[in-house]
């Protein structure tokens, strides 16, 4: 080997190449690391209304560590997606000094039994919230399909001025719904769609001018739909269907 000069050059410069390298390598990680570089700014973007600025001075002091180059995004998104009303978080730099972090909060629609909340997503989080929501009971991997039923049985019962209170999915997949005024209302596992239009025009039309209060409404009828007044009765008069 000594005696290939152009091989000796060749290894000669790639030591020298790579000893230059590691120098700078070694110049910019001083550098990068010296108090110059301080982070003076955390700007937190997004229409927010339940993360507060006493939360948010907490995760600075605690999890913010180091300077602007230094700071580790990745750990900083996760301590700000702690927050129970944080959907999803973004952090980036913004030159000379400050972070931008970018937080979209879940909107509450619904309380999903008395153990989470249930955002327009259709998907479970852990927050606290006095506002009055409807409430959804279902199978666990249900929480998407009541969502989504909420929002078709809503637009109906509308025609009918009802609003919902709760919704209801069984394991079998049959629905329930009680109604802010206190009726409840068997939609049955087929049709729902459909059964619920024709009571609702059928509501319309003419139980809400016999001004009389409705407590139970089954749809699961083939042709039709059956009602109770308090006083009245469990009626069963033909087996509903499914």
């Amino acid at each position: 080997m000594w005696n290939k000069p152009q091989l000796l050059n060749w290894i000669a410069n790639f030591l020298f190449a790579t000893s230059i390298v590691m120098l700078l390598y070694g110049l910019l990680f001083v550098v990068v690391h010296l108090p110059i570089f301080p982070l003076r700014e955390v700007r937190v973007e997004g229409n927010l209304s339940h993360v507060n600025r006493e939360q948010i001075k907490l995760i600075v002091a605690k999890h913010l560590k180091g300077n602007f180059f230094t700071l580790n995004l990745e750990r900083t998104r996760d301590a700000f997606e702690k927050l129970p009303w944080a959907r999803s978080v973004s952090v980036r730099r913004r030159w000379p000094d400050q972070i931008v972090v970018g937080i979209e909060e879940h909107q509450a629609l619904a309380r999903w039994g008395n153990l989470a909340l249930v955002n327009t997503q259709g998907e479970i989080f852990h927050a606290a919230s006095d506002a009055s929501l409807p409430v959804f009971y279902g199978p666990g991997d249900g929480v998407l399909e009541v969502t989504k039923g909420y929002a078709t049985f809503e637009k109906i019962l509308a025609q009918a001025n009802m609003k919902i209170a709760q919704v209801k999915l069984s394991p079998r997949r049959a629905w329930e719904i009680k109604t802010q005024d206190g009726m409840q209302i068997a939609v049955g596992r087929v049709d729902m769609t459909k059964r619920l239009e024709k009571f609702a025009k059928g509501y319309t039309t003419t139980l809400s001018q016999l001004n009389v209060k409705v407590t139970y409404a089954d749809l699961r009828y083939p042709n039709g739909f059956a009602v109770r007044k308090p006083t009245q009765m469990k009626q069963q008069e033909r087996k509903p269907s499914a």
